[in-house]
């Protein structure tokens, strides 16, 4: 393969869509990103809006794009890694959707949750599709706006409306209406039978879902579709399609059992491979990690909702800060955090909680508190949910011995280190973050040739820094039992 040859990877994510190129080595030739507004209805609920979510895709990929045509590059693939669980539901013919996005950190279906619940259901979706009955995820969603649009039900049951994860609704505005999705994806949306790789009649009828309304399911690799000239200025093919997480696994060469990552943006989420579909004693969701030439393989995933969204907070709702990076020197100028935490539950707590009712709160404030110390919380907590995710992994029989880590808040090596010494195990950071991104490009060139097997990742990925723990066990101890008090409140 020429070594002007370059894969697309469009990474549209909770609260920017970016879009990268990379070369044959795996560098990044050019990266654009582009922030969208939130939509926050009522208390608890969060939106987006499908046009811009496709305005900034097609803005970063053609800016990308042109800059990569300058260095002399030729894109020969696309490859498509989304946020999951987000829902969107559109007309077949204009590809316009009928109600915003509805986001997986949304939580206005805990009550159909909880009646499901109620009902007995839980262990039979749990059983079906490795997820919990949790307004996180796509089923809940689906049914809400089939119901909150007039006429919306009967539309479906015609045959004119599509359902999809945000892969599926941008495949669609890409290449004119093609409606695939890819295995990862619809793992999330408890429709999908993770044992049989089908969609399944019995999910349909608990979640009150139309079959009529839902994609084919595909590998992460294969033919998707054609970008149409129009759109991104040439026709390209789009080979690869794949969840954030499960994309990020990838990139960061986490295949095998004993593999852990952790990717830290607007949420956090932790993935580790397994060998075949295993069912968590603690909590922790069973999901497809990737299905390539029919081969299915899984991993165990814990989902923390709030992560980088505090940092966001601290500077949109807060004002105490101007940009994400003063945090670093702000929880730096303090020698401990004075007895200060912050527990996050903005939108409920995922795992291993699965509390939709949970709300945020800061313990510990005295007269002395001040903006340091609420930064410093909002950094630390994000370090004691990912060590209680560690902790519920290593007792469902997948211990951590080192954490690869990936996502905007990994620049921030004062956490890196904190996260380190609080969960007592190393933590792994790649000379190129993007992983995320990469790992859908690195499937789609695979696809196109410029990458070989999927097993070949590890030699491309490369590790810029560990850092190692270096707390006094006692401190850590002290640490931890004072953040199971906070935790323990914003539960009640």
């Amino acid at each position: 393969m020429a070594e002007n040859t370059c894969v697309l990877a469009i990474d549209q994510g909770t609260t920017s869509s970016r879009a990268l190129v990379f070369g044959t080595d795996g560098s990044i030739i050019a990266a654009e990103q582009a922030e969208f507004p939130q939509i926050y209805p009522r208390p608890g609920w969060v939106e987006h809006d499908g046009e811009d979510i496709w305005r900034t895709t097609v803005s970063t990929a053609r800016a990308a794009l042109a800059r990569a045509k300058e260095a002399g590059k030729k894109i020969v693939a696309i490859g498509v890694a989304n946020q999951r669980e987000t829902s969107v539901v559109w007309d077949r013919k204009t590809l316009a959707p009928i109600h915003n996005a509805i986001v997986w950190q949304d939580r206005r279906t805990a009550d159909l949750c909880a009646a499901l619940k109620e009902a007995g259901r839980e262990d039979e979706v749990r059983d079906r599709t490795g997820l919990l009955l949790d307004p996180y995820f796509s089923a809940t969603k689906l049914a809400h706006i089939l119901d909150a649009v007039d006429g919306a039900r009967a539309r479906a049951a015609r045959g004119e409306l599509a359902f999809g994860t945000i892969d599926s609704f941008l495949l669609a505005r890409l290449t004119g209406g093609a409606h695939f999705t890819d295995a990862t994806n619809a793992s999330r949306t408890s429709l999908f039978n993770i044992v049989e790789n089908r969609w399944d009649d019995a999910l349909l009828e608990i979640f009150n879902a139309p079959r009529a309304v839902l994609p084919e399911v595909c590998d992460n690799i294969g033919r998707f579709g054609v970008a149409k000239p129009e759109i991104l200025g040439e026709a390209i093919p789009i080979f690869a399609m794949i969840g954030d997480q499960q994309s990020a696994a990838i990139g960061q060469a986490c295949l095998n059992p004993g593999d852990i990552k952790s990717t830290y943006g607007t949420g956090c989420f932790v993935l580790a491979p397994t060998d075949g579909f295993a069912k968590s004693a603690n909590r922790l969701l069973t999901t497809i990690a990737r299905r390539i030439d029919g081969r299915t393989s899984y991993a165990l995933e814990g989902s923390i909702f709030i992560a980088g969204a505090a940092v966001q907070w601290l500077r949109d709702e807060l004002g105490l800060i101007k940009s994400s990076g003063e945090t670093q020197a702000l929880a730096q100028s303090i020698a401990s955090n004075n007895g200060v935490y912050l527990v996050p539950a903005f939108a409920g707590l995922g795992a291993p909680h699965w509390n939709a009712d949970a709300r945020g709160l800061i313990t510990g404030l005295t007269r002395g508190a001040g903006r340091a110390e609420i930064a410093r919380a909002a950094l630390e907590c994000v370090a004691y949910q990912t060590a209680d995710l560690i902790d519920a992994m290593a007792g469902d029989g997948a211990p951590c011995a080192t954490l690869k880590v990936d996502g905007g808040m990994t620049a921030n090596d004062w956490l890196m280190q904190f996260l380190a010494d609080v969960q007592n195990v190393p933590v792994d950071r790649p000379e190129v973050m993007e992983t995320t991104a990469f790992g859908a490009a690195f499937l789609a060139g695979v696809k196109a040739g410029v990458y070989g097997g999927v097993d070949d990742i590890a030699a491309l990925r490369k590790t810029q820094r560990v850092f190692a723990p270096d707390m006094p066990a006692c401190e850590r101890e002290r640490l931890r039992s004072e953040w199971k008090i906070a935790l323990d409140r914003a539960l009640r």
